[in-house]
């Protein structure tokens, strides 16, 4: 799976291969579950794939925003029935390698130094709950569901939670992680596991004018911005924190990027980094 040459549609693909990758000319990376016959349920070669994905892209200098998205009907149906029946035959050793996977390929996920955006559609279950929320921007069609069912199982969600948790907090964690009940995209929407909803056959277009907008934004500001969240959360205001955000602006301000967007705007231009018009295309 290369960054640039992978531009195959999502449909035709290697026999054991569960993950599209590619990047346009644009510098959009689109990583695509790609098993819709199974609806796109996690097995150990998808998480091994999505693995090598992200890993990829961590280090990618221009990419600019990277877009989570399935094929066919399903988000992410949670996990694979085969993957199920082997993990139950698991010893204790074998389960925790088995969990420590899917943990570390959520963190890369999360760790992503780009903007990344959930592109979601139809059933979001499980594993694929911990994948939204673990991006940036989560936006949902109208038939999207959702459910962390594990409970139901005999199990818990565990190696998602402290994402999960992340996103909706602990009040909504508690009715749903106890429960296991399924929700609808309202619900999503109303405890801030999506940010946005729209009609199914509107998905894409939603999709295209959010890139935008984040495409119109500054490559290296957008990054330290995102860090900035990551490294700042949680801690108290003082001295060292106002030092180091003081450091942190003065570095953008004197950087390309940044005189570059302050020429920009005193001059009422557009940026070198902007999105040109198809027709200057």
């Amino acid at each position: 799976m290369s960054l640039m040459d992978d531009n195959k549609p999502p449909s035709i693909r290697e026999p054991d291969e569960r993950v599209a990758l590619r990047v346009d000319e644009r510098g959009v990376a689109w990583v695509t579950l790609n098993r819709p016959e199974k609806h796109n349920a996690f097995d150990d070669k998808m998480i091994a794939q999505l693995s090598q994905c992200f890993r990829k892209l961590s280090s990618a200098k221009d990419v600019r925003v990277a877009v989570i998205s399935s094929s066919g009907k399903s988000f992410c149906a949670g996990a694979d029935l085969a993957w199920m029946r082997r993990m139950a035959s698991y010893d204790f050793d074998e389960n925790q390698r088995d969990a420590l996977a899917l943990a570390e390929m959520l963190q890369a996920l999360n760790d992503l130094p780009m903007p990344t955006i959930a592109r979601i559609q139809g059933n979001a279950f499980g594993g694929a709950v911990g994948l939204i929320s673990c991006c940036d921007l989560a936006l949902a069609s109208a038939d999207a569901r959702f459910g962390l069912t594990e409970v139901k199982l005999g199990l818990i969600p565990a190696t998602i939670g402290p994402y999960v948790l992340e996103a909706i907090g602990q009040r909504w964690a508690r009715r749903l992680f106890l429960s296991g009940e399924l929700f609808d995209v309202n619900r999503a929407l109303a405890i801030g596991l999506v940010h946005e909803q729209c009609a199914t056959n509107e998905l894409d277009q939603l999709l295209e004018a959010q890139i935008d907008v984040l495409l119109k934004n500054g490559p290296r500001a957008t990054r330290a911005a995102k860090a900035l969240i990551k490294d700042f959360e949680g801690q108290p205001v003082n001295e060292e924190v106002r030092r180091e955000t003081c450091r942190r602006i003065a570095e953008l301000r004197v950087s390309e990027e940044g005189q570059e967007g302050l020429s920009a705007f005193l001059e009422k231009r557009k940026p070198s980094w902007a999105p040109k018009p198809a027709e200057e295309q």
